[in-house]
Order: structure tokens, then C-alpha cells, then sequence
């Protein structure tokens, strides 16, 4: 099977449809680009693409702000490169159809000026309303602007939005975080500590041109692609040689992110400036309501990207607002599936953002409007399904942890314990949801996963009598003792097939000193367990005694056969992927069941036949 939209009856026009009743009309024009000089005087990069390259039409413009890098210097006789490999998909989409395409080199990155004082600094967010302003002056502008984008580009929305720039009518943004401590960089209050490394190598490569270091990221590792485009007026690549030589001032992501090692931390010499300066939620308030904003996402998307997408839906009050999610990966590279036809999506994701563009920016008759807002993907049932409200599924199913390491439906009377020693070599592999998100090719998920689980701690139910389908974010309740004071909590969730393979489902992790529960702020609303992470709410564990770990899985949509067993596993670390806790104290972890102390995972049950 395969993510094919035209199956089933989730849409009415399904995006597929709709993109092939959008054919090409123009020929893409000859990037024209200049610097744009910002209010503090730092000059950016802009690239300006339109159709037919005609700028005495007046064309609605997608903006994308993006910090790595617009548009590369191609080798002499260099023929069949991408010269922007990270944006060229949404100029192949939108300029062919009637928009003109805005491309910006963020400050400290690119051909542009200035420096990186912050992962999504909030000076970019001020430059995101000059770049507004300087597009609605030009003569090829029909005044209205809207903005997509995978990733940083995503969240670069919202700030856009944020500004409240009356020209802004439509954002969509893709696999973007609402929260980046939490979504991105600290899942669960834990570090992932390659990501971090990763992350700083490329952008060394990048924002220094440092093409030596490309190589790794295949993204960038074409050696036809030289340095990063200059201007039109940088004919000799001078000004392009000082604005990349001001980078290597540029803050450095390892020690960047580890001043943040609770979310409220602040900066020493910034007081005001935490981690939700550099996040979406934190902006709420100046996203103006009538913006319509399309979320998407998907079940593999890194440490927490799909709770980004959910969030941002859940709590902005802007009246059209849109949610997809998929079976895909980071940036929907991959179809994640076991099951899938194909390594590829096949669902067109920008096909369906220029759909909403259309609507909201161009004005055309859509149809969009009798679309449900919310469309997911249900794993293994291979299906598209439509909602109107998240999570789509009322039904809860609780299953117990039980003796003889079963997973039961009715709470155990007695109380019993199962212990195991954590073993910090163990990881969860190198073909996992944290690969693409640092720019590292991943294709076969969790193909591993039989073996891998194999080393867990694992609670198995039964052969089902009948297919079960979820929907929604698993939450596990689990009672735990720990010879140390502090531990870290990973929780996998698998479907073991009758043949004894096991497919991987989701997972989620929560650092114990994190385990105090708090009531969502009104900027950040959520339907699962939710906490600060907060310095002073952080509690050690007391040594030996049981306390309870409340928290949610990874959202997902999975179709479980009949036959199959639902298991539930646990782990006290991930050496692939994250930081030790406690550092070089391994505990022994003791999981309780029964009685007062009956650990258990609830399930958000949809369709069951």
C-alpha cells in the first residue's frame, strides 16, 4: 500500500486531484537578487523568482527565510545541478502557478550579513516584517504574502505571522516546531546530544563554507556547488566573501543549546532571553487571528515535531486553521510505513499548500472550505481518514502491567514488581525518527526493531481477537523506583505480529526529575499529559521509593491486526541518541503493578473490527 490520497473518502477533492487541475501556466523566471538593507543596517540576501520573470504583473508572493542558504554558486560548466537544493521544491510548485517566490538568506547564514546570536534568533523575526515591507513596495507585488517552509523554514512562519504584517494572509508551516526545547532539542527534559553536534557540522559547513564538511550531509554534498550565490551587484563575490567571513562570529548549537538545561533557563547575560524566545508559542499574542494556517506533520517526525504541528492547531484561535498528518518522516522524505509501495510519498504535501495558497492568497474557488480541517494517516490500515476535532477518537483502552510481564485489561489485585538494570551502551539504532532531523539519510525505520527490543524490559498482551485501531497519544502511568536519583525513562510501544516480528509503533521518554504534572498555559495547549520543566519544579527521585511517571507517547494512527500483540517497552537510555542521566550511575529501575501502584498505558481506541 502506499499514502495515495485518492483512496478512500477522507477528502472530497483530494490533494492529488487538485495539483492535477493545476497544471503549469508560466515558465519559471531568472532569479533576480539584491541585498535588502534591515532597520539596524545588516544587509540580506533576497532572491526574487516570478513567473515568466514578468514584473509588470502584479503576483500574490511565498516567502521563504531560510538559513540554508538560498542559492549556491554553481562550478564553471557545471550542467543538471540544483543550485538551491534546499528551496528549489517550492519554486518548481508556486512560480509555474502564478506566484512569485521570495527566498531569503537569514542573517549570519547565506550571502547575507550580520551574524547568528541564536538558533531562530528574535532578530529574525524583526527582519521578517522589513522583508514584508520591502516586498509589498515592489512593483510586482499584489500585496498579499504568505510563507511555508519544512522545518526551521516552518517555525520562521509563525514569526512572520507574529509580526503582524496586514500583508500576511496565509502561512503553512511544515514539520515546524511550536515549542523548540521540548519538540526539538529536549524531549521529555532530555538532551539529544547528537543532534546538537550534527547540527553545529553543518552549519560550520554552511555559514562558513567550509565545503569540506558538506560531504556528510547529502543534501550539500554535490561538489559542483561552491559558495553561496552573491547578489547581482556582487558581481566579483567580494561582498559574498566578507558577509561569509562575519559568520564565523556565529554562536556554536552545542554550547548554545546546553545554557537551556530546563526550559525556563535563561541566558546570563540576557535575563529575559529562554528558550521560548527562540519558539513559536511564545509569540501567540501578535498572530493576528484572521491568518489562516495550515500545520503539517507526520508520525516519524523527529523527537516531537507532530506535538508542534498538534499545539499549534490546538491552541491558535485563528478561525481557519488546517492539520495534516502523515506517515512520513522529517520533511516527508520518506514514507515511514512497514507497509508502504514505496520508499517515497506519493501524497503531494505542497500540492495540498498550494491549494490553500489559492485560496487564501489568490482567491480561487478551492472547494477547501468543505474539507474537514484535520486528515491522518492510519498506519497499517494504510487509510487516509478526515476529522473535525483532535484527538479524533473519544474511547479510551487501558491495559495494565501485569505478572509474568503481560499486559492485561483488568488492574491486577496484588501488588509484584519487575527490576532491571540499565545499561547505558544500549541504543535504539541509527535508522530511527532522530536521523533526519539532523540531516542524516534514514530509509528503513526501525528495521531492527525485533532484535533491538529484544534487550528491553517489554510487557506483552495476548493475540487480539480482533483488529484494534488508535488514534491520538498513547499515555503510559508508571510507578518506578530507582536506585539513583535521577533516571531517564524511555517507553516503546510495538506491534508484535503473529510471526514474532516486531514493528515499531512510537515511543516516549521523560526525564524522572521532570515527573510533576502543571496545567498547560493558554499559549500552549495540549490533550496530554503536560509540565514545565521548569528549574524550581525539578525533583530528585527519592532512592527506593515508588513515584509516578505520567506522560505521553509520541501521537500516532495505527491499525493493529488481529492475531497480533500489543507490547510495551521500556528502557533507562538511548546511547545512539541521547545523554546519559545519571551520569555514569546506571540505576537499577523497578517497575510496580497492581494495587495502589498499577502501572499501565491508555490507549485513545478509534474503529475496531
Amino acid at each position: 500500500m502506499a499514502d495515495r490520497d485518492d483512496l478512500g473518502s477522507a477528502w472530497k477533492v483530494p490533494p492529488s486531484r487538485y495539483l492535477a487541475g493545476r497544471p503549469a501556466e508560466f515558465a519559471v523566471g531568472a532569479p533576480v537578487s539584491s541585498y535588502v538593507t534591515m532597520p539596524d543596517g545588516c544587509r540580506l540576501a533576497v532572491d526574487v523568482i516570478l513567473p515568466d520573470g514578468d514584473a509588470s504583473t502584479r503576483w500574490p508572493t511565498v516567502l521563504i527565510l531560510t538559513p540554508y542558504v538560498r542559492r549556491f554558486e554553481l562550478a564553471s560548466g557545471t550542467t543538471g545541478v540544483e543550485p538551491s537544493p534546499n528551496t528549489y521544491r517550492y519554486r518548481d510548485m508556486f512560480v509555474p502557478r502564478g506566484y512569485a517566490l521570495v527566498v531569503v538568506d537569514a542573517r549570519g547564514t547565506g550571502a547575507s550579513f550580520g551574524t547568528r546570536d541564536s538558533f531562530r534568533s528574535p532578530r529574525e523575526r524583526d527582519d521578517c516584517r522589513a522583508i514584508a515591507d520591502w516586498i509589498v513596495a515592489q512593483p510586482w507585488s499584489d500585496g498579499a504574502i504568505g510563507a511555508t517552509g519544512i522545518s526551521y523554514l516552518g517555525a520562521a512562519c509563525d514569526f512572520l505571522a507574529s509580526t503582524g504584517h496586514k500583508a500576511v494572509k496565509a502561512i503553512a508551516p511544515l514539520f515546524a516546531v511550536w515549542d523548540t526545547w521540548t519538540d526539538n532539542y529536549y524531549p521529555g527534559g532530555m538532551l539529544i546530544k547528537r543532534l546538537a553536534l550534527v547540527y553545529d557540522e553543518l552549519m560550520l559547513a554552511l555559514d562558513h563554507d567550509r565545503r569540506e564538511l558538506r560531504g556528510q550531509f547529502s543534501y550539500f554534498a554535490n561538489p559542483a556547488l561552491l559558495g553561496p550565490m552573491p547578489v547581482d551587484e556582487d558581481a566579483g563575490g567580494a561582498l559574498a566573501t566578507e558577509a561569509v567571513k562575519g559568520h564565523l562570529a556565529n554562536f556554536r548549537m552545542p554550547d548554545f543549546i546546553s545554557e537551556f538545561k530546563f526550559r525556563d533557563d535563561a541566558l546570563a547575560y540576557d535575563p529575559g532571553f529562554t528558550s521560548a524566545s527562540f519558539s513559536p508559542y511564545n509569540y501567540l499574542d501578535e498572530i493576528p487571528e484572521d491568518i489562516a494556517v495550515y500545520a503539517v506533520s507526520g508520525w516519524m517526525d523527529g523527537a516531537g515535531y507532530a506535538n508542534g504541528a498538534l499545539s499549534r492547531f490546538l491552541t491558535l484561535p485563528n478561525a481557519e486553521r488546517r492539520l495534516l498528518l502523515g506517515p512520513w518522516d522529517h520533511g516527508a522524505r520518506v514514507n515511514a510505513s512497514p507497509w508502504r509501495a514505496r520508499i517515497e510519498p506519493e501524497l503531494p504535501v505542497l500540492g495540498e499548500v498550494l491549494r490553500f495558497f489559492d485560496r487564501h492568497l489568490a482567491g480561487r474557488q478551492t472547494g477547501l472550505e468543505h474539507e474537514d480541517p484535520i486528515h491522518y494517516f492510519t498506519v497499517h490500515a494504510e487509510e487516509w481518514r478526515a476529522a473535525k476535532v483532535w484527538p479524533p477518537v473519544a474511547a479510551k483502552r487501558q491495559l495494565y502491567v501485569a505478572p509474568g510481564r503481560t499486559l492485561a485489561p483488568a488492574r491486577p489485585n496484588d501488588g509484584a514488581s519487575e527490576a532491571f538494570q540499565v545499561d547505558f551502551t544500549r541504543g535504539s539504532g541509527t535508522q530511527t525518527r532522530y536521523e533526519r532531523i539532523a540531516g542524516i539519510d534514514a530509509t528503513a525505520y526501525y528495521a531492527d526493531w525485533t532484535e533491538r527490543e529484544r534487550h528491553l524490559l517489554d510487557f506483552t498482551t495476548p493475540p487480539l481477537e480482533r483488529a484494534l485501531e488508535i488514534a491520538g497519544h498513547p499515555v503510559v502511568s508508571l510507578w518506578l523506583a530507582s536506585s539513583e536519583p535521577d533516571a531517564a525513562v524511555f517507553v516503546y510501544f510495538s506491534e508484535v505480529e503473529a510471526d514474532g516480528t516486531a514493528r515499531y509503533v512510537t515511543e516516549g521518554v521523560l526525564r524522572a526529575i521532570h515527573r510533576a504534572e502543571a496545567r498547560a498555559p493558554r499559549n500552549y495547549r495540549t490533550t496530554w499529559p503536560w509540565r514545565t520543566f521548569a528549574r524550581k519544579d525539578a525533583r530528585p527521585m527519592p532512592i527506593g521509593e515508588p513515584q509516578l511517571l505520567h506522560f505521553a507517547l509520541l501521537p500516532t494512527a495505527w491499525r493493529f491486526s488481529q492475531g497480533s500483540r500489543l507490547r510495551l517497552s521500556i528502557a533507562g537510555g538511548d546511547a545512539d541518541h541521547f545523554a546519559q542521566a545519571p551520569h555514569g550511575r546506571p540505576p537499577l529501575l523497578t517497575i510496580l503493578s497492581g494495587g495502589e501502584h498499577a502501572s499501565s498505558i491508555e490507549l485513545p481506541v478509534g474503529k475496531v473490527s
